[in-house]
């Protein structure tokens, strides 16, 4: 009997290729994700005058390095500039819009981008409005662009419950107009998800959708709570959900009781790579849990969380799963699947995105006419 052949290794993609291949987003920040000429542009219309550089690509710089520092607090440091420039009627339109355009250029077929519309108030916008003029951009990129597009309202671990409840409220109702959820965000250590749980519920008495920043910089206690007593639907981040698992040479050989939860009720992970390096999420790439993640068969996805800070991108975040763990276009495919079948979009809508957009992506990449 002749040998048996091993099975070809298949291929990796090219960064050309990665960069046509169809892309879903889930973990985006609004206040993150600024395009430095339209910071300094903001800055000069409003007279604002605290930027730490005049010149686009130094700022860009500045706000990568500044970020770069291992640490979730020194990470969020810049948001204060970002902010302070989106308390416009028209600057969160414009920089809602400039996302959709950024996103279709990414080749970005769905995406969801958050933000927390009480930090946008400052130039006298009630909620309502700043709601209204971020949703206005979307639905403008959207119908410019044809990117599906959905908002997330963020509350605030570390401020009141009570402020938290109505930043459920609003997503709430706005969920006709192009919000599909509610998610808590903000450092962990010291401020549980529970102290949200009024949000929480009301979300859910509203059959609306959570998701929850959680195991990003605490351990799995902080994703247990979120899933057990929020009822999170999705986790954002949650890298030290590998503390429940033991890995040995590099391979996980058993789950403790809240990954195999995480594992058997398909819960969505938010992985976001480069940005959990930069937070101190994880040390290194290298030591990443996303590829022991991904291998044991959980619905990982990728992300960009703050493409500004992280200098980054949807394709940036797949060719470092490409270089780093040598996913095949087959396996980014998967990715992007499951990114899709994760969204807070109705289900016919999911459906749409998956075989007219991406499946039908895909098989041009491998057949080589896209």
């Amino acid at each position: 009997m002749a040998p048996t052949q091993p099975a070809p290794v298949a291929p990796r993609p090219t960064l050309e290729v990665v960069r046509r291949a169809p892309k879903v987003l889930l973990h985006e920040h609004l206040d993150g994700g600024l395009r430095p000429r339209t910071i300094l542009e903001l800055a000069e219309q409003s007279g604002y005058r605290e930027l730490p550089e005049r010149d686009p690509a130094r700022l860009a710089d500045w706000f990568a390095a500044g970020a770069a520092r291992g640490s979730l607090p020194l990470y969020l440091e810049g948001f204060r500039h970002t902010i302070a420039l989106m308390q416009t009627a028209s600057a969160l339109e414009r920089v809602a819009h400039e996302f959709v355009e950024d996103m279709a250029r990414d080749n970005v077929v769905y995406a969801e981008v958050r933000f927390a519309p009480h930090f946008h108030t400052a130039g006298g916008l009630g909620l309502d409005g700043v709601l209204a003029a971020v949703l206005k951009g979307l639905e403008r990129g959207r119908s410019d662009f044809g990117v599906d597009v959905g908002l997330i309202v963020c509350g605030m671990r570390n401020l009141s419950a009570m402020l938290s409840f109505q930043m459920a409220e609003l997503a709430v109702a706005h969920r006709t107009r192009g919000c599909v959820g509610f998610d808590l965000a903000g450092e962990e250590a010291g401020h549980p998800a529970k102290h949200h749980i009024e949000a929480f519920q009301l979300v859910k008495r509203m059959n609306f959708s959570i998701t929850i920043h959680a195991g990003e910089s605490f351990g799995p206690e902080s994703i247990w709570q979120a899933l057990q007593h929020c009822g999170a639907h999705r986790i954002g981040h949650g890298t030290r959900l590998i503390e429940d698992m033991t890995v040995y040479e590099g391979k996980v050989v058993s789950l403790g009781g809240l990954a195999q939860y995480v594992l058997d009720h398909r819960i969505p992970i938010e992985i976001c790579l480069s940005s959990n390096v930069h937070t101190g999420a994880t040390r290194s790439l290298a030591e990443h849990p996303f590829p022991r993640y991904f291998e044991k068969g959980f619905r990982v996805t990728l992300n960009t969380d703050n493409r500004l800070m992280s200098r980054t991108s949807m394709t940036q975040e797949y060719m470092l799963a490409v270089e780093h763990y040598g996913l095949n276009l087959e396996q980014l495919e998967k990715l992007t699947i499951n990114g899709m079948k994760s969204a807070f979009a109705h289900h016919d809508e999911r459906l749409r995105v998956i075989f007219e957009r991406i499946k039908p992506g895909f098989a041009a990449l491998r057949a080589g006419s896209a």
